[in-house]
């Protein structure tokens, strides 16, 4: 079975982009996406958090919730606001922010080849995320949320695509949140034959983001799955996914802030902390400039915190992560923080809110300590997946995100 295969996407209509997109389904609470479609009726929001149009108070895991979202696609698809491409397809897909921009590609991501481990996953999934993607894409029959992918650098690859960004862009938006989204749907059957082979050619595929999302679909494809079924060639044995190369993809750090110092007073706990640490006074708010380096803020003070040479084991590619770094010098042996998932002492910040939202969880007193991260780095996401391991929870951050509604993967 191929690794990747086009698509028949189903896309805003010519010039509805803009008023399709949203932002990933899962980056918003019910709140705020209420709040973010309002006077949206075409905003993808309706298919992607449906309880937005159900009473408030509603269990966003209600059977009435997916019923509203199969409701609303087809009202969009009724109305002509959404289509479908006669023929399968690939799209080239840009995302720009700021001055950073990276070019990656719409695809259908074999199933098969994410069981048997060649799209490698380096996360543990939660069975009640996965239920709720089995719902909505059951309700739906179609997968509307990207799975983001990452493929190892390939020069082919990145020039196929690249070379298929020079027309005029079926879509060109920039959200609400300033982030540019191009869209260049890709019918030449040669280079779509071109791109099949450079992505057959790989060893593998990463998912950076989306493991419940791709585990659903993996679950889904099981089910409808005939007996003796070896071809496996309709749609539901593919998945939705846009692939990046790995080297255009931008991690930002993922913080941590905890609401107590364990019983230990601040002199005691940096005293502690000279255990694993060299502990020096920052001049100002501490953004690590490299990895195994940390920041420390404690109320109206930084400190540079760079982990001892003998703590750091080089040939375990997940306990050498600074995440797991902080978590087995610091967090767990000092201030009893063992468990990430569970344990309601730590909450967790991504980067893209800076380092200003530590100083205010701690300066208003919700919490007792803010710790900045260095960004995880691709490789090391890479290794931990090669390696067949699973990283910490919160370990990374991607931006920019894709938006939901630009292509879905609809299962015949």
């Amino acid at each position: 079975m191929p690794l990747i295969k086009p698509l028949r996407g189903l896309r805003p209509a010519s010039g509805e982009a803009a008023a399709v997109a949203a932002p990933p389904y899962d980056v918003l609470s019910t709140e705020e996406a209420r709040i973010r479609s309002r006077g949206k009726p075409w905003s993808f929001l309706h298919i992607s958090k449906p309880e937005i149009d159900l009473p408030e108070g509603t269990d966003p895991y209600a059977p009435e919730v997916y019923a509203k979202a199969a409701e609303n696609l087809a009202h969009m698809l009724e109305a002509g606001i959404l289509a479908r491409d006669e023929a399968p397809c690939y799209y080239a897909y840009r995302l720009v922010m700021g001055s950073h921009q990276q070019t990656g590609l719409v695809v259908a991501a074999s199933i098969a080849h994410y069981d048997s481990n060649r799209i490698r996953k380096h996360e543990f999934t939660r069975p009640d995320k996965e239920d709720d993607r089995v719902r909505q894409i059951g309700a739906l029959n179609a997968q509307t949320g990207p799975v983001l992918l990452a493929y190892p650098a390939c020069d082919k690859a990145d020039a196929l695509i690249a070379e298929s960004c020079t027309a005029t862009p079926d879509a060109d938006i920039t959200a609400d949140d300033g982030i540019r989204h191009t869209i260049w749907a890709i019918r030449d059957s040669a280079r779509i034959d071109a791109i099949s082979a450079a992505f057959d050619a790989m060893n593998s595929l990463y998912i950076a983001d989306g493991h419940h999302r791709s585990a659903a679909a993996s679950r889904v494809a099981a089910a409808r799955r005939l007996p003796n079924d070896e071809a496996r060639e309709h749609s539901s044995e593919y998945f939705l996914a846009v692939v990046f190369p790995h080297h255009q993809m931008r991690i930002l750090d993922y913080n941590r802030v905890v609401k107590d110092l364990n019983g230990l007073d601040e002199a005691t706990f940096l005293k502690r902390l000279e255990t694993a640490f060299i502990v020096t006074p920052g001049a100002g708010p501490v953004s690590p400039a490299r990895p195994r380096e940390f920041g420390l803020y404690l109320p109206g003070r930084w400190f540079t915190l760079a982990i001892k040479p003998e703590c750091v084991p080089e040939n375990d590619p997940v306990a050498r992560l600074d995440v797991s770094l902080l978590s087995d010098h610091l967090l767990a042996p000092v201030l009893g923080i063992t468990d990430l998932r569970r344990d309601k002492r730590i909450d967790f910040i991504g980067g893209i809110r800076g380092l200003a939202e530590l100083e205010k969880r701690v300066d208003n007193g919700e919490m007792a300590a803010a710790f900045a991260l260095h960004p995880t780095g691709m490789e090391d996401l890479m290794a931990v997946a090669d390696a067949g391991e699973v990283m910490p929870p919160k370990s990374t951050w991607f931006e920019p995100k894709l938006a939901d509604g630009l292509v879905s993967h609809v299962l015949d």
